[in-house]
């Protein structure tokens, strides 16, 4: 069955997934967000958010064994409920556009490439944000809706950070217990969705073939980005990886290729 994945394919898959790797260990922790929206360009976004979310699963289990006894269960109580409801949400979003795959494609392609662009002007005025978020203090329904925005890009793209991150960081948690609610937030939302994937049928056996057989690049990835962090700047990488980002977020919402201006 894997006999039909062309070249393509396996290459930009293995990459999504060495970048996954790279950012549970630490290095450049929003490049995981590219996943998606890559790979994306060689498959439907279903089929790319499908396989990946097994792939998270899997890294999510040795992320939660080094931060097992490290998270803030106030902000995890906080955040969760919303989190689920943003799953069901993105479900039904997509539940939505399955009785037209053409046009469902095209419009969750454009979806996740709004994502994409959004998260790079995101990273690009980050330090301003939290400049103006400094004062804030969440009150108890930001939380659910922080963690429903999260939810429901989640079950999208697999890109629900910068929510969390907006929630959590002004609360001036330390490093370690920031880190680790995190984690732990992600492992139970990424747990959470492997339900309604199965339920909109998007794990038919190639998916999860494919899955399994690119799971040895996960622990490769963790390696590169503990390597990374000895020898480099995310100063450096960061910019790279969020100009691609960019580049193919205006791919993936306008269907026009920036590599054409090279040809």
């Amino acid at each position: 069955m894997l006999n039909d994945v062309s070249p393509l394919t396996w290459a930009v898959s293995g990459i999504c997934v060495i970048l996954i790797g790279i950012a549970k260990a630490g290095f450049a922790g929003g490049i995981g967000v590219i996943a998606t929206p890559l790979l994306s360009l060689v498959m439907s976004p279903t089929k790319a958010a499908a396989i990946l979310l097994p792939l998270l699963c899997g890294s999510d289990i040795v992320s939660i064994y080094f931060y097992r006894r490290l998270y803030c269960l106030k902000n995890l109580r906080a955040l969760l409920p919303g989190a689920f409801l943003g799953i069901l949400f993105g479900s039904l979003f997509i539940l939505h556009w399955t009785g037209d795959p053409g046009r469902a494609e095209r419009e969750l392609k454009a979806m996740i490439g709004w994502i994409s662009l959004l998260f790079v002007i995101y990273q690009c005025f980050r330090k301003w944000i939290f400049k103006r978020i400094e004062r804030y203090h969440p009150k108890g329904w930001h939380g659910w809706l922080f963690g429903t925005c999260s939810g429901f890009v989640s079950t999208l793209a697999h890109a629900g950070g910068p929510p969390v991150t907006m929630y959590l960081l002004p609360q001036h948690l330390d490093r370690q217990l920031f880190v680790g609610t995190t984690v732990w937030f992600f492992a139970l939302v990424n747990a959470a969705k492997l339900l309604p994937y199965w339920w909109l049928g998007l794990f038919p056996n190639e998916n999860l073939l494919l899955s399994f057989a690119l799971m040895p690049l996960v622990p490769f990835g963790v390696g590169l980005g503990v390597w990374l962090n000895r020898i480099t700047s995310e100063r450096l990488f960061n910019p790279l990886v969020y100009g691609i980002l960019f580049l193919t977020g205006i791919q993936l919402v306008t269907g026009w290729s920036p590599i054409d201006l090279f040809r």
